[in-house]
């Protein structure tokens, strides 16, 4: 698959699954350069690549991702878009996944977890970076790296502070969600009201860590993943 919308390392094509993931606010497909190793071998692991970073050259369409049956991930940020993904393929009445992992989001009708930074300094920013507790102390330290990703962040940011949640339908799809034991922001409180969003059944599993749980138990994760995705029969497997 060459698209600009996904990293260049995705090995699995003959996967019977495919498993979208999306990025946070200012990550990037490197997110889960790891999970294609973890993952069993039915499983395709997809990041998709958002612009303004990585590496996107062009925007040629996307096409035969949809061909077999799908999952989509996201945390943080990424939970966010994977839901607003989800319920707008049903209003094109695209197909569906087979399942909605939603990791390290508040519930979509709850208050911000942050107050917003508008035009804030870049200092404040980067306060907010370190709150979070995803970037190492090194990166926050180099000057002329973090000039280069404050745009992105900003624009994540913004989309994340002007989110208009809108009322729908529970979607018809199985929904896990999972939360960090030791997020001081998306704490465990801010992940039930995500039940009201499926009409299929959800999960809440909570995993050790901060917000960034996501790198620290990727194993736990992908577990649950692969448990909650339907086995593939051995005559689909090998088609």
């Amino acid at each position: 698959m060459n698209n600009p919308w996904f990293g260049r390392w995705m090995p699995g094509e003959q996967a019977a699954f495919r498993l979208f993931c999306l990025p946070y606010a200012g990550g990037a497909t490197a997110a889960y350069r790891e999970w294609h190793t973890l993952a069993p071998e039915h499983i395709q692991i997809c990041p998709l690549e958002l612009p303004g970073r990585g590496s996107r050259f062009g925007e040629p369409p996307v096409s035969r991702l949809l061909d077999r049956p799908f999952a989509i991930f996201g945390h943080s940020m990424g939970g966010l878009l994977a839901f607003e993904l989800t319920r707008a393929l049903r209003r094109r009445g695209a197909p569906l996944p087979a399942h909605l992992f939603v990791s390290g989001r508040s519930a979509p009708d709850a208050p911000p977890e942050f107050p917003p930074l508008g035009d804030a300094p870049d200092e404040r920013v980067l306060e907010r970076l370190r709150e979070l507790g995803g970037t190492p102390q090194e990166i926050l330290e180099e000057p002329e790296l973090m000039a280069l990703m404050l745009p992105t962040l900003r624009a994540d940011f913004a989309v994340l502070e002007s989110y208009d949640y809108r009322d729908e339908p529970p979607l018809p799809v199985p929904l896990t969600v999972f939360g960090g034991t030791a997020d001081a922001r998306v704490t465990p409180a801010r992940l039930p009201g995500w039940r009201r969003q499926t009409s299929t059944g959800s999960r809440l599993r909570m995993l050790p860590g901060g917000h960034f749980f996501l790198h620290t138990a990727t194993p736990e994760i992908l577990n649950h993943i692969t448990h909650a995705l339907p086995t593939p029969h051995p005559e689909t497997a090998a088609s």
